[in-house]
């Protein structure tokens, strides 16, 4: 009888084949580890997530520039005004231009008067007195104030200054707080106007006029 024997196992990879099947197992399991773990990114929390929107930046207000009155910007004004029976028209003007008109400078101011009357019958009308008020304004208010100019006359009844005559003076203003910016001149004119054209009798009248000028830096 003839005995036969089984062919041993073969355990080694058949020619062409480098890969044995442990080898192909470790690869497998990388690979699904891998696939795992790009998974597990894929589904993780966006690097943005949970981040604040900012706030919108709060626009800034400018600041509103103030214009600042000058009744002065053309170098002259006129003004009517009244007294009475009696009405008047004053020339104000200064010889300083305005872009000159510092705190520091001396800043002239001349003026012209003359009065007409309602009822004319040959009267005249004369000035006693004239009263110039300054107030100064700065940033925050007011500021400390030249004091009072006064003209009164030392002629008796006064200055002539029925038209075609009229009175004129010049009020210099002096230096004044550095941060001023504009003054206001507050003018009192005290008036004497006849009864009758030969009376050495008067009647007395006031007015007031005022006007504002720009105190450049």
């Amino acid at each position: 009888m003839l005995k036969t024997s089984a062919a041993p196992a073969r355990t080694s990879a058949p020619p062409g084949d480098p890969m044995t099947t442990s080898t192909r197992t470790r690869l497998a399991a990388l690979a699904c580890a891998a696939g795992l773990t790009i998974t597990l990114s894929a589904c993780g929390q966006a690097p943005w997530a949970g981040l604040e929107a900012s706030p919108s930046a709060t626009p800034k207000t400018k600041a509103t520039l103030t214009a600042i009155e000058n009744d002065l910007a053309t170098g002259s004004t006129r003004h009517q005004i009244t007294a009475g029976d009696a009405a008047l028209t004053v020339d104000y003007s200064s010889s300083l231009n305005m872009g000159e008109w510092t705190a520091a400078a001396n800043k002239p101011v001349s003026l012209s008067l003359s009065a007409t009357l309602g009822t004319d019958d040959g009267q005249d009308v004369f000035l006693s007195k004239m009263t110039v008020i300054t107030a100064v304004t700065g940033p925050t208010g007011a500021l400390e104030p030249p004091a009072p100019f006064v003209d009164q006359t030392t002629l008796v009844p006064g200055y002539l200054m029925k038209a075609p005559y009229s009175y004129g003076q010049t009020y210099v203003l002096s230096a004044l707080d550095p941060t001023a910016t504009s003054v206001t001149l507050s003018f009192t004119y005290e008036l004497l106007i006849q009864t009758t054209p030969t009376s050495a009798s008067f009647a007395k009248q006031t007015a007031s006029d005022q006007i504002t000028v720009a105190i450049v830096p």
